[in-house]
């Protein structure tokens, strides 16, 4: 399987139409076709389902398009890292991190890099634990800022200095919108709005099963979110409340507020990456600026 077909294959994908990608990689149709073809003999799989005017992914044709696309970025990630070798003032680093305001810490390092290298440029991933590990752990990613606790075993380590609070995002004409903080028997019985990674495995680990107890099987989850910004429009529509970590939505002048769980829980932040990894030279720079300015101000 050749790279540059992958590529070709990616285009059509994108493009949904041969001719529209042969005219995009300056190539002819037959010639784009046959390159086609070839790869569904090679892999022994359909990939296109042809129309009269458009081409669509078959199944084995959509789990080719994730393959590719993690091929591709991990190809242009090796060329740029062996290009910033050449000068050590530019390069791409990559940050996968789940929403946290804990983010701020890491913004300040990346801006006081760039004051010192204006062409060392940042690209931020942002997912759940399971996404960011996923990507870090095939080299598609440099670092992940994970909430804690986190499995170390397979990475190095920096703990940011702040703890996050964990609370309910309620409508302020809501029941709950009159305490001051969020109870078990006030979330018992409502619809919740929670993030897709608090599953039972995930909640056992982060302290929201011991927070719950022997509710934790009885919530009643009305819908799941990945960003919490379309979680708060859930929560503004009236489908439930919405659990989450303080200072992600700005509730001033809004319909929305925030109250914390009580008890209290709180999740610390750890910015990670995989042992005995090989950065490029921006990427290094990087993790030396964070040593210097969470390790050595402990």
């Amino acid at each position: 399987m050749e790279f540059r077909v992958l590529r070709y294959f990616l285009t059509v994908a994108k493009e949904g139409s041969i001719t529209a990608a042969a005219n995009s990689l300056h190539l002819t149709q037959p010639t784009l076709s046959r390159q086609l073809q070839d790869l569904e003999k090679e892999l022994g799989q359909k990939l296109f389902i042809r129309g009269k005017y458009r081409v669509c992914l078959t199944p084995e044709g959509m789990m080719l398009r994730k393959r590719a696309e993690e091929i591709v970025d991990m190809v242009e990630k090796t060329e740029a890292e062996f290009q910033s070798i050449k000068n050590i003032v530019g390069g791409d680093i990559y940050i996968g991190c789940g929403e946290t305001e804990s983010m701020k810490h890491i913004a300040e390092v990346m801006k006081e890099i760039q004051a010192q290298y204006p062409d060392i440029k940042f690209h931020i991933f942002s997912g759940n634990a399971e996404d960011v590990t996923e990507k870090l752990d095939k080299g598609l990613l440099d670092f992940g800022v994970l909430i804690q606790p986190i499995d170390l075993s397979k990475y190095d380590n920096i703990t940011l200095p702040d703890k996050d609070v964990w609370g309910v995002i309620a409508r302020k004409d809501s029941v709950l919108a009159q305490k001051d903080a969020a109870t078990l028997k006030d979330l018992t019985n409502v619809p919740l709005i929670t993030s897709r990674q608090m599953s039972k495995k995930y909640s056992a680990e982060s302290g929201f099963l011991n927070w719950f107890g022997k509710e934790f099987e009885h919530l009643n989850i009305s819908a799941t979110y990945n960003l919490v910004y379309n979680a708060a429009i859930m929560v503004d529509a009236g489908i439930g409340y919405a659990i989450t970590l303080d200072k992600l939505i700005n509730t001033t002048n809004s319909n929305l507020c925030f109250r914390p769980l009580s008890p209290k829980l709180e999740s610390g932040l750890d910015i990670v990456w995989k042992k005995y990894q090989v950065f490029s030279p921006a990427a290094k720079l990087f993790l030396e600026k964070l040593q210097e300015k969470f390790q050595n101000n402990r």
